[in-house]
């Protein structure tokens, strides 16, 4: 197992944070998951602090797809749940949360936050390990596009894994690699649920503090799949132009959740005025 067309660099991050921003901000119950009250800073700002501080913590990026899917999966439910971080990925999530009495003024979308990352990176000398992608000739892809978009761009190491579970043997050589690389941060692109239940089951055995998923991200980032246009994000229709991209891959997808989180967040906000809740919880 090796991620040698992605060469180590090594080095400190220099990092100038508030201390306090290794707290994470407070979350709202959007159908039985804490969603965080956040932004891409605020966001940013967490994982350079858990990083300073040499904490360990772990980001789940979560659409309309992983909230409904943690009401059927108890082992996902249980990864987000231990999360310190559940984002709002989807914009459904964000108005669900404003919905509930909040003023979220955008989602944290799990491709933008890996390229804002990337840029701030490029300033703190943050060190990255790459793990997911469809294969290896296009997770060496993702890592030159990000080279090539954010100079200086400090990649450490990569793997793309079998779509399999791993052996024993390769899970423990996955693991000496990624703390062999000196990584502060591990980008996890394999989809929900994989990632979540990867990052829960393999945040102890990993020396770097920060663990983020962002599924499709590595796709999009590779330049193998195209991305929905801004304005098509910003009426919360992505979904729908990601299926007619890949439509045998996800119509049962959002067949299934989609009418599902209109119902089932219609009860909760009802149920909410009726109680006056919504209040943010830790």
């Amino acid at each position: 197992m090796s991620s040698h067309p992605i060469p180590l660099s090594p080095g400190t991050p220099q990092l100038d944070v508030d201390p306090a921003n290794a707290v994470p901000p407070p979350g709202v119950d959007v159908l039985g998951v804490p969603l965080a009250l956040t932004d891409y800073e605020r966001t940013m700002d967490w994982m350079d602090a858990t990083i300073a501080e040499g904490g360990k913590g772990y980001v789940c990026v979560a659409a309309v797809h992983t909230v409904m899917a943690c009401r059927e999966d108890a082992e996902l439910r249980a990864a987000v749940m231990a999360s310190d971080l559940t984002v709002p990925d989807g914009q459904p999530l964000v108005w669900a949360m404003n919905a509930l009495g909040h003023s979220l003024s955008s989602r944290v979308y799990g491709p933008d936050l890996m390229a804002r990352y990337c840029e701030r990176a490029t300033r703190t000398g943050t060190r990255m390990f790459l793990y997911g992608g469809r294969n290896q000739g296009a997770l060496v892809q993702l890592a030159l596009n990000l080279r090539q978009e954010h100079p200086g761009l400090r990649i450490v190491g990569g793997y793309a894994p079998p779509f399999r579970a791993l052996t024993r043997y390769e899970e423990d050589a996955v693991v000496d690699e990624i703390n062999r690389s000196g990584a502060d941060v591990v980008w996890v692109g394999i989809g929900v649920p994989k990632q979540e239940k990867w990052m829960a089951a393999m945040r102890e055995r990993l020396d770097a503090p920060v663990l983020v998923g962002v599924g499709a991200a590595f796709d999009f980032h590779a330049g193998l799949v195209s991305q929905a246009p801004s304005w098509i994000q910003a009426l919360g229709m992505e979904w729908a132009y990601r299926l007619s991209r890949e439509p045998r891959r996800l119509w049962r997808r959002y067949l299934r959740y989609n009418p599902r989180f209109v119902t089932g967040f219609g009860v909760q906000w009802l149920r909410g005025r009726a109680r006056g809740s919504g209040a943010p919880r830790r």
